[in-house]
This record gives C-alpha cells, structure tokens and sequence, in this order.
C-alpha cells in the first residue's frame, strides 16, 4: 500500500513544485489570503471535495466521505506568508514587495493540495476526511478566530495532525514529541502615566521613561526569582516608547513585551507576576501602570494517544532510521495550541527541510522553502487511510 503512495506521489511532485512556486511568487499575509484562498477552493472542487469558505474570512475547510465510517479526521495546513522583503534570488521569489513566504506555508499549502488530489482519486478510506486550510498563523490567532466561527462545530474531528518544515533538522526526516512541544506566547503592552515636565526642573514631574526603566529591570527578575530553574520561561522587552526631545521629562511611556513558556501553569504565572511587577514599581514612583494582555497563544501539548499513530504511520513508510521522537522543545509558538486546546486528540510535528552548512532558518530573508519536502504528502495519505480505514 505505501509503495503505491509513493510511486503516485512522486509521479505528481513536479506539479506540485509549480503550485508551491505559484504559491510563493503571491504571497499573501494574514487574513488577506484570498488570492491562495480560491486557488485551494478551486482545487479542492475539482476533485470534488465538498468546499466550504469563509470561516475567519480566508479559510477553506475541504469535506470528502467515503464509506459509512463514523470516524473524522483533519489534517491542517497554514497559507499565510510574512510581511517581510525576500532575498533569496530564486527564479520564482516574491513578486509582491514587502511580502514573502519566509516560513513555508507555501510548501505546507502544496503537501496538503497534493496529498488530497491522491485521496480524492483512491478514495481508499472508510470515514470523513476534513482538510483544514488555515489563515494568520503568523499572528498567532488565524487559528482561534476559526475556531470562535465554528470549525469544530460545523466540521467535527475525532482527531487532528499538522506539520512544519524545519530547517536544521535531517532532510525529509520526522520529528515528534509527546506532550508540550511548543511555547505559548503572549504579547502585552504596558502604558505608564506619570506627570510631565521640564527636563532642568524634574522635583516637579514624574517621569514615565525612568519608571518605565525601573520596571524593565524588576520584571528580569521574575524568571529568574519566581520560575523554577527547572522550568522555560523567557520575558522579552522589545519596544520602549517614550518622547522624542532631550530637555522633556515625560508624562507617558508605553513597554511593548514578548512572553513565552512550555508550561501552563508557568504562563499564568508570568502574567500574574508581570502584572503586579509593573503596577506596583508605578506606584512607587507615583505614577501608575496598565498592562493590556494585546494577544497570546497557549502552550502546544500533543496528545500522546495521537503522538503514538502519528509516529506508527511514519515509521511504516518511511522506515524506522526516518523518524524521531524525541524531538527538543522548541521557545517558538504555533497556533495549532488552540486547536489542540480545543481537541487534545492531536500532534503537531516537525519535517526536517535539511541541515546542510549554509542552510536558511525560516524568518530570514534567504529562506525558501525545500521542495524535496513535498513528498510527506504521502505521509497524509497514509495516515488518512490508516486512521480512516
């Protein structure tokens, strides 16, 4: 059965390559994916998946049954690419400026559409195949705003699975890890107000950019004061805005902050203690200090039922030697945590796009996306037909 996977998965790669590539020369940011949103449509309905669109604006769920199997599965991909300017040279980079596929979505879009043409021809499965193309992964929240539209509502799974190319990981290779797997990650902002004022007379100001100085200082001591050592836990400020004149002593300053961590007790933690670091250091000061929590993502906990098939599925067609389990915890976030929160039967892994010197970590400018890798939509086919047998 797999060798067949194979076999018609390689005949079909180099068609494949030029959607990837087609992919790649349009790409489309966050919640504007609409241009790759009706070529998934277009497609989809062509091997005659029910298709439906609009979930979060630009998503596209793809519906086949087979059979009279009651169970469901779905299998997600990510569209979105970033909003940075690509340099890799490549015959078919970026034509749109300031855009780029910088972290593969393009390549994780193209394994999906070739392994449902597969699935749609064989149609060798008894259940619900649910194909689950998402938008705005990079923001971090694409995912949940399907889910606050109904996706499992409307699209019910018994169990989900997606994928991610990872460079610096053996090329074509998979990479899996029960239980937490990924950071959660959380964006706040801290606004102070204090009283502004003449830089030559400050007795009679409070000054909002030296508080805000003070509180960046106190919050480095939260992870190191009040998470285990044996804990992950990071605390990044990355903004520090506060008035533009020398001779000013200013009334407001605002503290942009990136949170992460690989537990959840560990990030409600963070929160609570940030909260309290900034608002109490204001006051001594007294100014005071809002935190507004802008945006976050839970930490990624696979489900070690689902972690366990996922790596049977690997190891049965690509072979013992191909496939890892003990993959590292990774500080980066995806936001597959909030459909795994709200469907725990679920694993998230990693396909090593190649370690070679030189290679391009996603997010860098360089990157493009290794098309060798197409060829785990096989995997998705297997596991469709394993899971959905």
């Amino acid at each position: 059965m797999h060798q067949n996977i194979l076999k018609a998965i390689a005949e079909s790669g180099e068609k494949f390559v030029k959607i990837r590539r087609q992919i790649h020369q349009h790409p489309e940011v966050g919640f504007e994916e609409s241009g790759t949103s009706d070529l998934v449509a277009e497609m989809l309905a062509g091997w005659g998946y029910e298709v439906n669109r609009g979930l979060a604006k630009t998503g596209v769920v793809g519906t086949l049954k087979c059979g009279n199997g009651s169970k469901r599965l779905g299998i997600r991909a990510d569209m979105d690419a970033l909003p940075m300017t690509e340099n890799s040279g490549k015959e078919w980079s970026s034509t749109v400026p300031g855009r780029f596929h910088g972290c593969g979505h393009d390549g994780h879009t193209a394994i999906l559409l070739c392994a449902a043409e597969y699935l749609a021809k064989t149609r060798n499965f008894d259940g619900t195949l649910h194909l689950l193309f998402q938008l705005a992964e990079e923001l971090l929240y694409g995912g949940k705003v399907m889910l606050d539209d109904g996706l499992f509502k409307q699209f019910p799974c018994d169990a989900i699975f997606a994928m991610h190319n990872m460079p610096g990981f053996r090329e074509c290779e998979f990479y899996f890890r029960d239980s937490p797997f990924m950071a959660s990650s959380d964006t706040l902002h801290i606004e102070i107000n204090g009283v502004g004022g003449h830089g030559a007379i400050p007795e009679k100001a409070i000054d909002a950019t030296l508080i805000a100085c003070h509180i960046g200082t106190a919050l480095q001591s939260i992870v190191s004061r009040n998470v285990s050592p044996f804990e992950a836990a990071v605390i990044t400020i990355g903004s520090i805005q506060s008035g533009q004149a020398p001779n000013i002593i200013n009334s407001k300053a605002l503290m942009k902050l990136s949170v992460r961590s690989l537990n959840p007790a560990v990030r409600t933690l963070l929160l609570k203690r940030i909260g309290e670091v900034a608002r109490l250091q204001a006051e001594s000061f007294g100014a005071t200090a809002e935190v507004k929590h802008v945006n976050g993502s839970p930490v990624l906990v696979n489900g070690s039922d689902a972690t366990r098939f996922a790596v049977q599925v690997a190891r049965d067609m690509f072979g013992e030697d191909r496939v890892h389990t003990d993959a590292p915890q990774l500080p980066g976030s995806e936001d597959f945590a909030f459909m795994l929160e709200a469907n725990p039967n679920g694993c998230y892994m990693l396909i090593g796009s190649g370690d070679e010197p030189g290679y391009c970590m996603v997010h860098n400018p360089g990157y493009d996306f290794n098309d060798k890798c197409l060829v785990p939509a096989a995997y998705w086919c297997a596991m469709a037909e394993s899971y959905l047998k």
